[in-house]
Parts: structure tokens; sequence; C-alpha cells
């Protein structure tokens, strides 16, 4: 028998390489890698057109005037239990608040099927964390349970649509939703594109309002046309909604398309993920909540529905985060923070609106070559301006201005200080790249 001297030395023959060492690369997250670019930059000029935020004329972060009321209303109120676990599926009172604002239950006759006598009892709704936590959700319930062959994005896109079904294992195709020379929505290429190749149970990702990031919506017309080519295939509508409100600085406008789907007596089951984000401002507090829309039917599936969904919350976070669902839920349930926060949106939509067309006129009068209509025809946050990958990095060389290499600025980043600098930015590389 061997002495412990001879002991082979373990330690020599230890793995030294890690676990981790063979991880594929990861794309960078473009918008924040632009934002931290202009952060960066020193140059007294500088203008940041990429990161989707609202700012205000001044170019600083504006807490809504209606949030800084609701939280001083939860302050003064010192529950004892305002920091206490919320449950599994959320805060209640915020869900049907929620729910309410997306379908415009309880304004007046609804013009769903007289056979339903609460249009409520067809939407199973959870909190989430923000919009992004409410897609994650929706891909996840449906990849698990549904099975979908395949889901189809827009081409362009919020990059994260990408990210996020990926994570879920469902294939991923696109529509060419942007034709970029009527700088419009591809409405043709879109229905030729589903009604050609997409299968019963695909699932379709819809921008509600304020497409992101080309800010060109479909008509009315056009969602009719969409709904019914969804309701002939069997495909599963997935609304992204994330600028109810911030869009038009009409809440119910910006609902529309969902309506018109919710209210079709003929429309497939469809998901809607809600963001507060954007039009409460409340970008760091995640407030969300996930909306499942099911048929009329016999068989009553929202309890099983909304066990499921609870089932996935909790294995994912447990619950999502209590203090912005709150300052939601006080203004949305107080007729006079509710008046407030329409001032408020009505306040952030016209001066993008403002800035859209400032920077429209300015272009004009020095004749920059090209039709830039667009840019007061679009709506929301984000443009498509129509420079090429060359140019934008040619205005990020020479005036510092930040925008993603699609061309992509977001709007609320000028003001009137830089609306003029930027214009003649555009005009220079234009003439001259």
């Amino acid at each position: 028998m061997g002495s412990i001297s001879e002991a082979p030395d373990l330690g020599k023959k230890r793995q030294t390489i890690s676990l981790f060492s063979s991880l594929p690369p990861t794309p960078l997250d473009e918008p924040f890698s632009v934002n931290g670019a202009y952060i960066q930059d020193s140059h007294p000029q500088k203008v940041n057109l990429g990161i989707g935020v609202y700012r205000s004329e001044d170019g600083a972060p504006w807490p809504l005037r209606v949030v800084e009321d609701a939280e001083k209303e939860l302050y003064d109120a010192k529950n004892v239990g305002r920091h206490e676990y919320l449950a599994i599926q959320g805060d209640r009172a915020f869900l049907q608040l929620a729910a309410d604002l997306v379908f415009g239950f309880g304004k007046g006759k609804s013009s769903a099927p007289a056979v339903i006598e609460d249009p409520r009892s067809r939407v199973v709704s959870v909190q989430t964390v923000s919009g992004t936590g409410a897609n994650r959700l929706g891909a996840e319930l449906l990849a698990r349970n549904i099975r979908p062959g395949c889901v189809w994005i827009p081409d362009p896109t919020w990059a994260n649509h990408h990210t996020i079904w990926e994570l879920a294992g469902v294939e991923r195709k696109t529509y060419p939703y942007y034709d970029s020379v009527s700088q419009s929505f591809n409405f043709e290429g879109t229905i030729r594109t589903l009604s050609e190749s997409a299968r019963k149970n695909d699932v379709v990702i819809l921008h509600a309002c304020a497409h992101n990031p080309t800010g060109a919506d479909p008509t009315r017309e056009q969602w009719d046309a969409l709904a019914k080519l969804c309701n002939a295939k069997g495909l599963i509508p997935f609304f992204d909604l994330a600028y109810q409100g911030f869009a038009s600085g009409d809440a119910d406008k910006d609902a529309w398309a969902i309506r018109h789907f919710f209210n079709d007596m003929h429309m497939p089951e469809f998901c809607v993920a809600q963001s507060f984000s954007k039009n409460f401002g409340l970008y760091g507090q995640r407030v969300g909540a996930l909306h499942v829309v099911t048929r009329p039917a016999v068989h009553d599936v929202t309890q099983d529905l909304q066990a499921t969904l609870c089932h996935l919350i909790r294995g994912e976070y447990s619950m999502a985060p209590r203090g912005g669902a709150e300052i939601v839920r006080t203004v949305l349930a107080d007729q006079r923070l509710r008046e407030r926060w329409f001032e408020d949106l009505t306040t952030m939509s016209q001066r993008i609106q403002r800035m859209r067309h400032t920077l429209y006129d300015e272009l004009l009068k020095l004749k920059t070559p090209g039709d830039w209509k667009h840019i007061v025809n679009q709506i929301g946050m984000f443009t498509y301006i129509g420079l090429s990958e060359p140019q934008v990095l040619a205005i990020r060389e020479e005036y510092h201005i930040y925008m993603l290499k699609s061309g992509r600025i977001s709007i609320s980043g000028l003001n009137e200080r830089n609306v003029g600098y930027v214009a003649q930015a555009i005009d220079d590389v234009v003439r001259t790249t």
C-alpha cells in the first residue's frame, strides 16, 4: 500500500479552463452602446438622438407632474404595508385599471359580441417587469403550451423582439414592415408575406401604435385587413403596446387597433404586452402587464390560464415590483389625477410633434436633397430619418450627433437649441457622403 507521500497531486490535475470559456459571442445592445459613446464624448455640441427616453426642452429627464403628485400622495398615506409582497398575479386593482385602459372597458356600451355579458371575462391579466417582461412571459406561455411553428417579426422592429423569441426557442421569421421608398408601412408586402407563408397558430408581432423604430403605423383600414387575415389563417396576434397616449396624446386613439381586434367576434385569441415606461415616465420602475384575450367559450379556460401564467412568473421572478404599479394605480383610479395625466401626455406628444415640424422646416429652408415629408407623417418618439449607415457614422464623427446605424432617431433628443445644428449636419452629410 502506498504512503501518503506517494498519493497523486490532485491539485495539478484540476481543470484549469473555465466552464464558461466557450460562451458564444453576443451582440451589443445598440441603443445602450450608442448612449454610452455619447456620454463619453466631451464635445460641447454633442446631441443624443439614440436613446429612447423622453427629454424636456432643456434636454433633461422630465418626471411627470402627475407622477410627482401620486408619489406625494402615497408617501403621505404612510401605508405600513407599502413594502409587502404582492400576489404572484400582481396588484389586482392596478391590473383592472390597466386592462380598462387598453380595451376601453367602462366607456359605455361595448361593441363586443352580445353573448358576452362582461367583456372583462375574456381577459386574463398579470403584472410583469415592464413591457419587456410582458413580451418575455407571453413568448414563454405560447412556446410551452401552443408550440407555434414560428413567430413573424416585423422587419425592422425593436431589437429585443428577436432576443426574446430566440430565448423562447421559437423559430423566427420576418415580414417586410417598412417600405424605404415610400417611407411608410409596407402594407402590400406584409399582407403578401403573411398570406403566402404564415401557418395556423403562427405568432405575429404587431406594434399597436408608434412603431419602433420607424414611426410608420398602419391606417385603420389596413388594421382591419390585418385582423381579417389573422382570422382567416388562424394566426395569433401579439401586440406590443409601449406608447399608449404617448404617441398621439390620446390614449383611446392609440389603443384603437387592439380594441378593433378584441371586438371582432371571430377574432382568434391574442396577447397584449403593455408598458408604462414611456407614457408615465417610469423607465426604471419597470411597470407592465400581460393581457391574454381568450375566446368566448362554453368551457372557461381563464382560471387555468391564470394559474399557468402565475406558475411561470413564480419560477422567473416570483412577482413584479410594487412601487411603480402603485403610482399608476393611484393616477388611473382618481379622476383628477387621471385628467392631469392626460395633460402631461399632451405636453410630451405635442413637444415631439413640434420638433418633427421644426426639423422638417429647417431641412426645407436648407433645400436639403430628398423628400423629408416622412418626418411629419410618422408618429411617436422615433423616426427613420433616411440616412445610410456611412452617413450615420459621418454625422457622428464630424458633428458628434448620435443615432442608430439604421438612421433611427429619437425625436425627443431635439430641442430649439440644437434642431438647427442637426438639420445643418444632415444637409452636409446628404450632400457630401
